[in-house]
């Protein structure tokens, strides 16, 4: 929910400027306080919803491309490889797979709730792999960015999920990551870990399509055992609103340390020394595959159909949850 316009505001306190005010009819203002009731500006349970999404959006920064630091990425990443080497027994495969020039689209499963290794690993791969200097950005939920202490995500190339970050990014000549599954699919139950599920969203596909730009898809393995991971509480969000104040589907509820019983993530966790596999699947190119008009939802089957087939070679190469 955002928070009213200045004018809709006036409106909805009887003043409209210099304007004549309307009177609505007894229907419709009857219907109006029973809105206003539910969550309108006379409830404060609605006051307050509209307080903190205001105050989490005014802390989401604008998408600035150029708060990419490659001199702190080449600084920082041989203490941060060696750290996701030891813990997380770091693999990526593949990474040959990605065009070495221009822009395209990276399409990966998402696991690990609020704290990504899979992100973390394969963005330091890509860097080592493919140099500092090239361009790579990765879309991320609204909140991950408002949280103190994460600036530093940006300096990565981290920037607000939306259509216009991602469109301005591949038009920059950049590689992008995107998760369509978000927070739905990254916060599934731990007996799922090994399921691609994009919920239906086909957001990618367009994207790829308005911008002439290849799919490479990135599966992993391995995120989804960093935590026992419960339920997604997604009820639970929609009895608390939470998807319509900051966009959550899920309210999820895990096993993590040091919590113990986590509920909602907020503040992330310990994640246990999970190996983490990552591997980079051959681009797609969709005209030269579906035609030059390509259905939306054949290349969202056959993308997804494609990493789960690549998830499910991975998974049989696991022996243990954990250790791998």
């Amino acid at each position: 929910m955002e928070p009213p316009s200045t004018a809709e505001a006036a409106r909805g306190n009887g003043h409209a400027g210099d304007a004549p005010i309307a009177r609505p009819a007894p229907e419709q203002a009857e219907s109006q306080q029973r809105g206003e009731r539910r969550g309108g500006a006379g409830n404060p349970l609605g006051r307050i919803a509209r307080a903190l999404t205001s105050a989490v959006s005014s802390r989401i920064p604008p998408a600035d491309l150029d708060e990419r630091d490659p001199d702190y990425i080449r600084e920082s990443l041989p203490r941060l490889w060696l750290l996701a080497s030891l813990w997380f027994r770091a693999e990526v495969r593949g990474l040959e797979n990605v065009p070495e020039t221009g822009p395209v689209l990276l399409v990966g499963n998402h696991s690990g709730g609020n704290v990504t290794p899979d992100t973390s690993v394969f963005t330091l791969a890509f860097s080592a792999y493919f140099g500092v200097e090239r361009a790579f950005y990765q879309l991320a939920h609204n909140l991950v960015l408002s949280m103190p202490g994460l600036a530093l995500l940006r300096k990565y190339g981290t920037v607000a999920a939306s259509p216009q970050n991602a469109e301005k990014a591949l038009r920059s000549g950049a590689a992008l990551l995107v998760y369509p599954g978000g927070d739905w699919e990254v916060h599934r139950p731990s007996w799922e870990r090994h399921r691609v599920d994009f919920a239906g969203r086909r957001g990618f596909v367009r994207l790829a399509l308005d911008q002439d730009v290849p799919i490479v898809p990135v599966v992993s393995a391995g995120g989804q055992e960093t935590a026992l991971f419960l339920s997604r509480g997604d009820g639970l969000a929609r009895a608390l609103r939470l998807d319509r104040m900051f966009r959550l589907k899920v309210l999820p509820i895990s096993l993590a340390l040091p919590w113990g019983l986590n509920v909602g993530d907020m503040l992330g966790h310990f994640p246990l020394p999970a190996k983490i596999v990552v591997e980079v699947l051959p681009p797609i190119y969709l005209r030269e595959v579906f035609g030059a008009e390509p259905d939306v939802d054949e290349v969202y089957e056959y993308v997804t159909a494609t990493m789960q087939d690549a998830l499910d070679a991975l998974a049989t190469e696991r022996r243990l949850p954990v250790l791998g």
